[in-house]
């Protein structure tokens, strides 16, 4: 059958079936998946299109997923983050959902504080246990959609739940409808789909939550989750591992509209981010994050990176208010007492700190020329320099300006002789021994002590 496609303006053939395909042995893919060697990337060079749908958005799992990889929050600071994110996302809720538990009293309890918010954006949705008990849960505390996991790969099927394909595909189907029966939205969880045989189960369960969806007038999201992080972004990839395919195919051969699928990656081989992009690129409308990337193992895809991300590849923040990235990271480090990297991107201590001389140079000449963007403006973050004895005159005068904000006629050359004189002090702490940077509390008191004309009025 060959039918016009409007959104790409071509004659298509339409003919695709894929029935489950009900094997009596799990396929595990060892030629990729050896578990004595690193996982291969295989290609068959087919090249799927790229295809952004027209309105994309980030949800997030911090208080899920992220919750499972550290201290649990108390339901004040959750509630303290999911003001965070409303004010984050900005007016258009570009962050468009955060999911919670519910089975503790702690979680309830931050539930209800975060719904008597009353944020539009981002939407209060849950993640339960597969059973109609939670579903009468998730109605009870006012959840419109929840998640739940499908397992799609024979790992998961065969080796954790012990079924075959036709048995996991007939139990998540009934779990759904049982869902779909109390009022609940269902949020599928594709567990594993990067190991997943594609055209053999995760398509054809696809194409039955089609026909279930059209039957009942209830939209069913799904959410791809790239749960060991194999995923790849390479053209030509070959499946299971290639994301363009398999958003390509969720749309393309399930017929899933974009604004029902969701990625959601974690970051194993340092792919979050490029994959969870390339998600959106080939046609999925959410990408589901973390704050600081905070989750299993190596963690999620950060939701700060996505918010750049956005910014990058739609050319706007779209009212999205990005030094709130800065507040987020502070209230981590100090009310939560979590330590980020320090050269963490956009929220480590020293993501826009320089410490070779070369760079402070070129800083003070020109801050484009070594800082990413307006990082003063977009973070509330302004660059800064880290004392070394590689610091040289120019980071030393670079220091100087930040510190005391000096700009105009005001700021100090690196040739002015009282920079010289702070330098000598600098470079006799390293010719006795010392290996650690100079703080600022101690370049205060060598201004002080050394030259105190450097010093702003009132300093």
């Amino acid at each position: 059958m060959i039918e016009f496609n409007r959104k790409s303006n071509t004659l298509e053939q339409t003919q695709y079936r894929y029935a489950l395909q009900d094997i009596a042995e799990p396929n595990l893919y060892r030629e990729i998946y050896n578990y004595d060697e690193v996982p291969k990337c295989a290609f068959n060079h087919r090249r799927v299109p790229m295809n952004p749908a027209d309105e994309i958005w980030i949800t997030d799992t911090t208080f899920r997923d992220g919750q499972q990889s550290r201290a649990p929050y108390t339901a004040e600071q959750i509630v303290t983050l999911y003001d965070y994110l409303h004010k984050l996302g900005g007016p258009k809720g570009i962050i468009r959902q955060t999911e919670f538990f519910l089975y503790s009293d702690k979680d309830k309890e931050a539930v209800y504080k975060c719904l008597e918010r009353g944020y539009q954006f981002p939407e209060v949705t849950s993640w339960i246990r597969a059973s109609k008990s939670d579903f009468q849960l998730a109605k009870q505390m006012g959840m419109k959609e929840t998640g739940f996991l499908v397992s799609c790969s024979d790992y998961h099927i065969f080796n954790k739940l012990k079924m075959t394909r036709k048995q996991a595909l007939d139990s998540y189907l009934s779990v759904i409808k049982e869902a779909i029966s109390v009022g609940i939205k269902p949020r599928c969880h594709l567990e594993d789909i990067t190991r997943a045989d594609f055209y053999g189960f995760v398509v054809p369960f696809a194409l039955e939550l089609r026909k279930l969806m059209d039957e009942s007038g209830v939209p069913i999201k799904l959410r791809a989750c790239d749960t060991m992080g194999y995923g790849v972004s390479y053209p030509g990839a070959a499946l299971p591992r290639s994301v363009g395919g398999i958003i390509y195919g969720l749309r393309h051969h399930a017929g899933f509209p974009s604004e029902l699928i969701e990625w959601h990656g974690h970051n194993d081989f340092y792919k979050a981010v490029c994959n969870s992009a390339t998600a959106w690129m080939y046609g999925c409308s959410s990408v589901n994050c973390s704050l600081l990337g905070i989750g299993e193992r190596t963690g999620n895809t950060p939701l700060e990176a996505m918010v750049f991300e956005y910014a990058s590849l739609r050319g706007t923040t779209d009212g999205m208010d990005t030094t709130v990235i800065t507040e987020i990271a502070e209230y981590y480090e100090k009310e939560l007492d979590y330590e980020i990297p320090p050269r963490t991107p956009f929220v480590g201590r020293h993501f826009n700190v320089t410490q070779a001389g070369i760079h402070a140079d070129g800083l003070l000449k020109d801050e484009e020329i070594y800082n990413i963007f307006n990082t003063g403006k977009l973070l509330n973050r302004p660059i800064g320099v880290a004392i070394t004895q590689t610091s040289g005159l120019a980071g030393i005068a670079l220091w100087i300006n930040n510190y005391f904000r000096l700009s105009g006629d005001s700021l100090i050359d690196k040739k002015d002789d009282r920079v010289a004189v702070v330098k000598e002090w600098i470079d006799a702490q390293y010719k006795s021994g010392r290996n650690t940077s100079i703080s600022d509390k101690e370049m205060l008191k060598c201004i002080r002590e050394l030259a105190p004309d450097l010093l702003p009025e009132g300093r």
